[in-house]
């Protein structure tokens, strides 16, 4: 939890940093801001593949714990940049570059958290764990605006992401000298940490390219792990759109203010950050009284559609406190439904699990990275209320997605209880 909080804490620092200082002090637009946060996501999703192939491989301690130092090393350079240079092209590239690679290195955040939930959890609680460990991460986004933007008042904005990025690292270290795969794993020592020569000749080989390929081509082909795929980009596009220019929208359209828009920013995603348990918690006893195939369907469609009508409320609403408690309920909704996409990814993975989560996540930041592009360009021709409407229609195109995945039967808990 505390590994997904920080990573999506630095992840949306960008967002606060360029919407209330670099645009600004570089002479930025929107659409120019909005092509570094997709380029972060671009390189995060072109990679991802890697991602999963890497937690197969090394194992989730190793892949957290290099994700975590990676990106922690990226934040820093983000701040020493902004000191080093003033020129507003030369700073927009390296921009790019840097948060381009900290997407690289982020690939298995969370494929590999989603493995380790199904190493260490019992069967029964995983859509509720898996709930807890993304609502980490949305509480992470959530605090970021009020916190990070208190830091960029207190340090300025270069400094805050050199602190930021230093404590990442350190978390890093932490977890890669005290954390192992699974319970029966044994505590390695720091010597464990890169492969032998030997299992370094296990990675050359031919052969075992050739299988991991072939895993890879019998995952593409089940067409319910596609439909997830597909599912989740919808949550994806939902959840960048808001997560990079809702601050943007309360402060530069509606015209809150910096503190209200930070603190209004934030509440939608504390109520998202709340229901991801929420949800996988309603999953797993639905799940029991309905079976697998059926009750695994109901919370994430019943979620993504009400969260699509409540949108529109949002966005139609006037006074802005109404607008917020609209969106916040949209969110929450959606929120609902994020614990049994990974469930569900890892089990129709079967032992290549972290592989299909890496498949669902690039569906969802492929399609997600459109967002923080096309969310200005959509604004501009049609106004800013529409252009955050259509997160609506998306999430309701990603709730028939469900629809044609089919889950191995199950006798439903309840049911052989009544038998017995």
């Amino acid at each position: 939890m505390a590994i997904c909080f920080i990573s999506h804490f630095n992840r949306i620092s960008m967002a606060v940093a360029g919407n209330e200082k670099i645009m600004d002090d570089y002479g930025i637009n929107p659409r120019e801001i909005g092509w570094v946060y997709s380029c972060f996501l671009a390189a995060y999703t072109a990679f991802m593949a890697f991602g999963g192939y890497f937690i197969d491989r090394f194992g989730v301690r190793i892949a957290l714990g290099t994700a975590l130092i990676g990106s922690g090393l990226f934040e820093v350079l983000t701040g020493y940049l902004g000191l080093t240079v003033t020129l507003a092209g030369d700073f927009l590239l390296g921009l790019l570059a840097i948060r381009g690679l900290m997407g690289i290195v982020t690939t298995p955040l969370h494929p590999a958290c989603a493995q380790t939930v199904s190493n260490w959890m019992p069967s029964s609680n995983r859509t509720t764990a898996n709930g807890l460990v993304t609502g980490a991460a949305v509480f992470g986004i959530a605090s970021c605006y009020p916190l990070f933007g208190r830091m960029i008042d207190w340090f300025h904005w270069q400094r805050a992401f050199v602190l930021a990025g230093v404590v990442t690292m350190l978390l890093g270290a932490f977890w890669l000298l005290f954390a192992t795969d699974s319970p029966a794993g044994r505590l390695r020592n720091a010597s464990d940490t890169f492969p032998t020569a030997e299992y370094r000749g296990r990675l050359r080989s031919l052969h075992q390219v050739w299988i991991g390929l072939l895993s890879w081509l019998k995952l593409l082909g089940n067409p319910s792990l596609l439909f997830l795929t597909l599912g989740y980009a919808a949550v994806g596009y939902f959840q960048y759109l808001f997560f990079y220019w809702i601050q943007y929208y309360f402060d530069n359209v509606v015209h809150l203010g910096k503190d209200q828009s930070r603190w209004y920013a934030a509440i939608p995603v504390v109520a998202m950050g709340i229901s991801m348990p929420l949800g996988g918690w309603i999953s797993d006893r639905v799940e029991r009284r309905y079976g697998k195939a059926t009750g695994r369907k109901i919370v994430p469609i019943a979620g993504m559609v009400s969260s699509a009508f409540l949108l529109l409320f949002g966005v139609f609403s006037q006074r802005p406190a109404i607008m917020v408690a609209w969106f916040a309920a949209s969110f929450a909704a959606m929120g609902l439904a994020e614990g049994p996409f990974w469930l569900t990814a890892i089990e129709l993975g079967g032992k290549r699990g972290g592989s299909a989560a890496a498949i669902v996540n690039i569906g969802g930041n492929g399609i997600g990275l459109l967002a923080p592009v096309f969310t200005p360009l959509i604004s501009e021709a049609v106004g800013w209320r529409l252009g955050i409407g259509v997160g609506g229609l998306v999430a309701l195109l990603g709730a028939l997605c469900w629809l044609p995945i089919r889950l191995r039967s199950e006798v439903p808990v309840e049911r052989e209880l009544q038998k017995v």
